[in-house]
């Protein structure tokens, strides 16, 4: 089971349908093929938007009734991003969960942070980002949870990793970390997370220019406005899994 925000939900991956993918859905596919006996079930309950908070409340009560064997469980990126809020406290909310969640299912998978050097905006928050990082990486510890650590994963500083509003993963983000989360939990996955990508052909600065242009018009922008009307993208919205039934993979 999949619990979370846009991240978790398959944000910028969508599929031949229209319906989002993402690493989630991704990485429970690679898991249903290594399953032996079949009877492989999933559900993704993930929500763009959502806070740490929201999801605590909304989501991991859902997981507890269901009892997977495997949750994976990302959150606190909305509140890290959000003007002053303190990653320690976040940290603090975020491990009430996590013990939660240990005492009723046998393996949560926790996610930290992706590395945010090279990210538009977001680059400043590195700081905030990485102090909630480490929060994360010692909770884990705590609660001998496997860790996705996104932080680490090289392949994802590449733009190609990232959809066209450069806060959400490309198909190709998302494929390379579900290829990391099998790694993680002892599988060998089809592909290297971390392969080289093929060299970027030159641009110009004037074109690197127009581009950045455009993506603060087009999506910068109106992210802010949203932040600045406290209002989350996902206000309104239903879980992936409406029913949040276990789905057969």
């Amino acid at each position: 089971m999949a619990i979370g925000d846009s991240f978790t939900e398959g944000v910028g991956d969508p599929g031949p349908d229209g319906s989002l993918v993402g690493w989630a859905d991704r990485f429970a596919a690679l898991l249903a093929g290594g399953a032996r006996g079949g009877g492989f079930r999933y559900a993704n309950l993930a929500v763009r938007g959502r806070l740490l908070d929201q999801i605590v409340a909304e989501q991991v009560p859902r997981a507890v009734e269901l009892g997977p064997d495997l949750v994976s469980f990302c959150a606190g990126g909305n509140d890290i991003i959000r003007p002053g809020t303190d990653p320690d406290d976040v940290a603090e909310r975020f491990e009430a969960a996590v013990a939660e969640l240990t005492s009723e299912i046998g393996t949560v998978l926790v996610t930290t942070g992706f590395d945010t050097r090279g990210v538009p905006v977001f680059k400043h928050l590195r700081g905030k980002i990485a102090t909630y990082t480490a929060h994360v990486r010692a909770i884990a510890d705590r609660y001998e949870c496997p860790v996705l650590d996104l932080w680490s994963l090289r392949s994802v500083q590449d733009p190609r990793a990232w959809d066209a509003d450069r806060l959400h993963l490309s198909p190709d983000g998302h494929t390379r970390v579900s290829l990391r989360a099998a790694q993680v939990l002892g599988l060998t996955p089809p592909a290297d997370p971390d392969e080289a990508w093929p060299p970027l052909p030159p641009r110009g600065t004037m074109e690197v220019r127009r581009d950045d242009i455009h993506w603060a018009r087009e999506h910068l922008v109106p992210w802010i406005g949203r932040r600045l009307r406290g209002e989350s993208s996902g206000d309104g919205l239903t879980a992936k899994r409406p029913d949040l039934a276990p789905l057969e993979v």
